[in-house]
């Protein structure tokens, strides 16, 4: 979990809380819940389908106070004085119970609604009423433009991320030797994971549940994609090419409409925003370079790998290539997805997989998921001895570590990474 500062205009600093699971979400909104109200508003954001429906549901269920919950995307939203209301309600629970609930969700479907929950908030605020309020939504654009601009030093932000293995375990019930094998394989969003035994019926849910919203919704509603083929070659095109150092030129050639290189970087941005795809920056003391270099290419959930690619997830034992390609997708993900830093390493000859830069520390990792020998280490070392303040770390397959002993350099295997991160001091 990482919490990063923002500065805002109104009572001092706001938190953002990235990178978090369900438990450590659900922990975090319950704690903050029981909190004198109304306090600011809690703006859960996060990819689609990781159950922030289900955990507003949850949260209502469990309150001791008055409850009203809302779908900002049902029917009942396209109703007019839908807003007005909701919040009548909420008012009146608290009112009537000295304390109440209210979650909105998918709030972005609302017009004007961070100005609409600013003037709401001041007046729970001028009267006292004793009211907390929690809003969701998908999109980190929409909900962060909004909520920025209109909600300064009134909100307090958390992501809930795609699962890491270790909720695949403590949630869903899989075993710890299972689970980390199936998110790299399979992706971890829990409501596909019944679905895997039939591979059709899940792709299926992957594209339709996940990616079309996603895409067709979440970024198209933004208004500022011109070209929306174009951004579903990119993002297919990146799906493609898991943990790859890919630059804007070359991926613009691969696109039937290329667009300019402008368009085509800015798609990237809009990709991340909606937690689908993140583009790693090269690591660099020198801002100017850093921004200058290629992309090194992440999709943040592998089931995206899996519903993309025609042969499906790769069997190791067949395709060792391709799976640990999957591999290294699915541990920078990890990191990314807990709220890490992440950026890679590359000064010709040299090249590193993943510089880590956060709650974890400060870490160089090779991932070497199949045999390697000690040369094979020779880009990390370098880049430690350049850069002392980074330890080095080889994620590595079961019959990896001896090599990296060899080497001095402390190694960790991929599922222990996916399921608990490096090693702690």
């Amino acid at each position: 979990m990482t919490i990063r500062p923002y500065s805002n205009n109104y009572s001092g600093m706001v938190e953002s809380v990235l990178g978090l699971d369900y438990r450590g979400c659900r922990a975090l909104l319950e704690e903050r819940l029981r909190e004198p109200a109304p306090g600011r508003v809690q703006i859960l954001t996060g990819p689609r389908q990781v159950g922030k429906t289900t955990l507003l549901l949850d949260l209502a269920r469990h309150r001791s106070g008055g409850t009203v919950y809302a779908a900002a995307d049902g029917p009942e939203a396209r109703l007019p004085g839908f807003w007005e209301r909701t919040w009548a309600e909420a008012e009146d629970q608290a009112h009537r119970r000295r304390k109440a609930y209210l979650f909105l969700d998918e709030v972005q479907h609302v017009a004007d609604w961070a100005i609409r929950l600013k003037g709401n908030w001041d007046r729970l605020r001028r009267e006292r009423i004793p009211l907390h309020v929690v809003v969701s939504g998908s999109s980190a654009v929409r909900l962060g433009a909004g909520s920025k601009e209109s909600l300064a030093g009134r909100f307090e932000r958390l992501t809930l991320n795609h699962w890491p293995a270790s909720a695949l375990v403590g949630v869903l019930g899989l075993g710890r030797k299972n689970a980390p094998r199936d998110l790299v394989r399979w992706g971890s969003y829990p409501g596909a994971v019944p679905l895997r035994s039939d591979p059709a019926r899940w792709r299926a849910y992957v594209r339709d549940a996940i990616v079309e919203p996603a895409i067709g919704r979440d970024v198209l509603a933004l208004g500022v994609v011109r070209k929306p083929a174009l951004l579903r070659q990119v993002f297919w095109i990146c799906v493609a090419s898991p943990a790859q150092i890919v630059s804007v030129q070359k991926l613009r050639g691969r696109l039937d409409d290329p667009g300019s290189l402008e368009t085509v970087a800015h798609y990237l941005t809009l990709l991340e925003d909606a937690y689908l795809v993140a583009a790693l920056e090269r690591y660099s003391a020198r801002v100017i370079r850093r921004r200058s270099a290629p992309p090194k290419i992440v999709v943040l959930n592998n089931a995206l790998l899996a519903a993309g690619d025609p042969l499906g997830a790769p069997d190791p034992s067949k395709d060792p290539a391709r799976f640990g390609a999957w591999v290294e997708n699915a541990c920078l993900a990890h990191a990314w997805n807990q709220g890490q830093h992440v950026s890679y390493w590359r000064e010709e000859p040299f090249e590193v997989d993943a510089i880590l830069d956060g709650t974890w520390g400060r870490w160089a990792i090779e991932v070497k998921s199949g045999p390697f020998e000690v040369s094979d280490l020779r880009d990390l070392l370098e880049f430690c001895r350049r850069e002392p303040r980074f330890r080095p770390l080889v994620v590595t397959g079961e019959k990896g570590a001896a090599a990296a002993g060899r080497a001095g350099v402390p190694s960790v295997t991929w599922p222990e990474f996916l399921l608990e991160g490096p090693p702690r001091d």
